[in-house]
């Protein structure tokens, strides 16, 4: 277990499902964590929850001055920043391509690839002795799947830009992986599935994995156990990943 005593984390999109599982579990192994999105009674109920060592800071990850303000706020509290987590990200609305809005198109790229780049536009001044920037990534990344030519796109986007980011500044100490969790039992997968539109809608609830799993998984992702996977993807569907996290024996 990866002790994160007096580290600081930064997660987006942590009002609810992966990012309020992660901030829950690096809060229980010390660390102070910093719960940000736009749904601010429910990041101060959660942040209520976990103790002192947390806060909510209200955040439009879409909005790079919000973003900027944000981990300010994050770093005059605690003194410091050790993780961003990019976890904040949108699929709605799922449409075919001859159908879809075009500046709900764009949102999705605003959340999902724009808040990326705030963050770590963010996050870089303040990680000077090093830091570990952890994306969620997508299998949606590599398979084109109908009704998600916006989800597919940003994720692709993402992938590339952590990649490129650990080109940049590994020699620096930043950390930068993207984690890929698979299908994950949240809110998102609700309007999947109501959506009926691909295979990923077609699934039972009970192939989705708990956002617990992530959660953990972004807390190895944090020592040098997950070194390997530097600048590249760690696909929490690979029973290996799974095994060396201790998700399964």
């Amino acid at each position: 277990m990866t002790d994160m005593t007096g580290k600081t984390v930064f997660i987006t999109g942590a009002s609810r499902g992966i990012g309020e599982a992660a901030a829950r579990e690096f809060a229980a192994l010390g660390a102070n964590v910093a719960l940000a999105a736009r749904s601010s009674a429910d990041i101060d109920r959660i942040a209520g929850e976990i103790g002192a060592n947390a806060i909510a800071v209200p955040c439009d990850v879409a909005d790079r001055a919000s973003v900027t303000a944000a981990v300010a706020k994050t770093v005059d509290r605690f003194g410091g920043l050790d993780v961003l987590i990019n976890n904040a990200g949108s699929i709605d609305p799922i449409g075919r391509l001859r159908d879809i809005d075009t500046d709900a198109w764009d949102k999705v790229i605003d959340v999902n690839v724009k808040g990326v780049f705030y963050g770590i536009q963010a996050a870089l001044p303040h990680m000077a002795g090093g830091g570990s920037i952890l994306t969620i990534g997508s299998g949606a990344a590599t398979s084109a799947l109908e009704g998600w030519s916006h989800y597919c796109t940003s994720k692709a986007a993402v992938h590339h830009l952590s990649a490129c980011l650990d080109k940049e500044e590994r020699d620096n100490g930043i950390r930068a992986l993207i984690l890929s969790p698979g299908t994950v039992a949240t809110e998102m997968q609700r309007s999947i599935k109501k959506s009926g539109i691909n295979p990923v809608a077609q699934m039972d609830w009970s192939d989705h994995i708990p956002p617990e799993w992530p959660a953990k998984t972004l807390v190895w992702m944090c020592s040098s156990a997950a070194d390997d996977y530097r600048g590249s993807v760690v696909a929490l569907r690979d029973d290996s990943i799974r095994r060396r996290v201790g998700l399964i024996a």
